[in-house]
């Protein structure tokens, strides 16, 4: 018999009806949920990569093309003036100059042009200050153009004027098809050029993508960084695969170590490649705020359905549930709302629930005496010491500028020995009730100890404490007392931010004004500082 009680009460662990229910549903929710992102996050990323990649290569290809037509146009301008020049007189060089100037100006291709003669003699240079006319041609570029006899551009290279430049030219041939030297353009890559007129403005995106252009050798012809240009980018993979005559797309890493969704393509007319790449971390922004829409739109549902199982499952559980909720809240720092008092069909938990009913009431009530009788000061009813320590304290931190007066009555002392504590107390009680009747219903009134109070006044600047200060001061000189004697109280004012940064040391500016009132002769306010 014994044995069969012993097993009856003995005690196991079991999992409660409400926490059971809600734990069922919320594993099943999240487990759904989980499938639902996974699939849609590998979904959208295949879409968006996909889509970016299709974006780059198109808008690099119609670069590309857009390139290849504005050389085609540059060599016909080059090839087109090089012909009325070569069917002229070369020696004419008034003439010659008009022929590249209006070349120069009226198609903004170039930013210097220049006739060589066969010779290697600069006929001719426009615009004049480039300042080598006259001279005979020293870069290996233009040498190699001279030497070619045929339609030659130049890799990136560094003038004798310290320009990175493009250089390209067109053979002249008079019309006895002697070859009489060549007609040439230059582009200053790190200055306005004609690519910077057709790409320019539109070259970087809001979301970090941007294309840049590079020659045949792989260096760096146009960037949105123009410290870029002219650097060697043969590193890059799309750069490798642009060298090699391919146009499509790739995932890649810059000179930065930043990863790029790339599109390329070849510019068939001089092998430069263009390069379109957006920013892989701007595809996972895009998933992310993906994933937030589903979560988002998923979000009032699962609350429908976790507040339906938890009804649910507390009207199953019933009065235990109730009551063991309730005792569990029995530590916190809440304040405990007692239900209404029901009748059970069970009468163990009809006589439970009445019994700790009644225990926490008294509990509850108790504790708030015990709370009000530390928070506030027995005799004044004001707020004491530690709370106003602690009120500073938090407003300091959350860095809520406020005006702090301390108050202090004069000569109270001789009150006390002259009319006894017993009135001292009733001067000090007046003092709390004028203080208070004086400022606003959300300003904090301390009795910080003996005679001395402090009130503080939220969001208050510092004419406005003065006031304040001034208004309690005149209310306790004028307003009747239980002495029926003059009293006359000394405040000092500091306020924070402006005068500390810290509780401690705002108070001890205020207690040092409040010294300064006292030492000027009593009956004042003094503002720190």
């Amino acid at each position: 018999m014994s044995g069969l009680l012993g097993s009856r009460f003995t005690k196991k662990k079991k999992i409660n009806l409400a926490t059971l229910l809600t734990g069922l549903v919320s594993l099943s929710v999240a487990l759904t949920l989980t499938i639902l992102l996974l699939a849609s996050y590998q979904s959208n990323k295949q879409s968006l990569f996909e889509t970016t990649f299709a974006l780059n290569y198109s808008a690099a290809t119609k670069m590309s093309r857009s390139i290849d037509s504005l050389f085609k146009s540059m060599r016909s301008g080059l090839a087109y003036t090089g012909a009325r020049i070569a069917a002229g007189d070369l020696s004419d060089v008034q003439e010659m100059q008009k022929q590249l100037e209006s070349l120069r100006l009226g198609s903004h291709f170039f930013n210097s042009i220049a006739v060589v003669d066969e010779t290697g003699l600069v006929r001719s240079v426009d615009p004049p200050s480039v300042g080598t006319a006259g001279t005979y041609i020293a870069m290996e570029a233009t040498k190699e153009a001279l030497a070619s006899r045929k339609p030659y551009i130049s890799k990136p290279y560094t003038s004798a004027t310290g320009r990175l430049i493009i250089f390209m030219s067109e053979p002249l041939f008079d019309k006895d098809g002697d070859y009489r030297g060549f007609i040439g353009g230059s582009l200053y890559l790190q200055e306005d050029n004609v690519l910077n007129m057709m790409f320019g403005m539109h070259n970087r995106n809001s979301d970090g993508s941007y294309f840049y252009i590079v020659s045949s050798n792989g260096h760096v012809l146009f960037h949105p960084d123009k410290s870029r240009i002219g650097t060697d980018s043969t590193a890059n993979q799309a750069v490798q695969k642009v060298l090699q005559g391919q146009s499509g797309y790739d995932q890649v890493v810059n000179a930065q170590g930043a990863a790029f969704l790339a599109g390329y393509a070849l510019v068939q007319e001089n092998g430069w490649g263009v390069v379109v790449q957006s920013p892989v971390s701007v595809v996972y922004g895009q998933l992310n705020r993906n994933i937030r829409t589903i979560l988002v739109y998923t979000l009032a549902p699962f609350v429908v359905l976790m507040i339906t199982a938890i009804w649910v499952a507390r009207r199953l559980a019933g009065p235990f549930v109730a009551l063991a909720n309730l005792v569990g809240r029995l530590g916190g720092s809440d304040k405990i709302v007692l239900p209404d008092i029901k009748r059970h069909w069970n009468w163990e938990a009809d006589l439970l629930t009445r019994t700790i009913s009644i225990a926490l009431s008294d509990l509850q009530k108790q504790t708030e005496q015990l709370t009000h009788a530390a928070m506030t000061d027995s005799l004044t009813g004001l707020t004491n010491r530690r709370t106003f320590g602690s009120i500073m304290r938090q407003w300091t931190e959350m860095r809520q500028p406020f005006a702090l007066i301390v108050i202090d009555i004069d000569r109270f002392k001789s009150i006390n020995d002259t009319y006894g504590h017993q009135a001292g107390d009733e001067v000090l009680k007046h003092l709390a009730r004028v203080l208070t009747s004086s400022v606003r219903s959300n300003d904090i009134c301390c009795r910080y100890g003996g005679e001395e109070f402090v009130a503080l006044l939220p969001l208050t600047t510092v004419s406005d404490a003065w006031s304040t200060a001034e208004r309690v001061r005149t209310a306790i000189e004028t307003v009747e007392n239980p002495l029926g004697i003059p009293i006359t109280v000394s405040s000092g004012i500091a306020h924070y931010p402006t005068h500390a940064e810290s509780a401690e040391i705002l108070f001890q500016r205020a207690d040092h004004a409040l010294y300064q009132a006292k030492k000027s002769g009593k009956n004042r306010s003094i503002v720190a500082g």
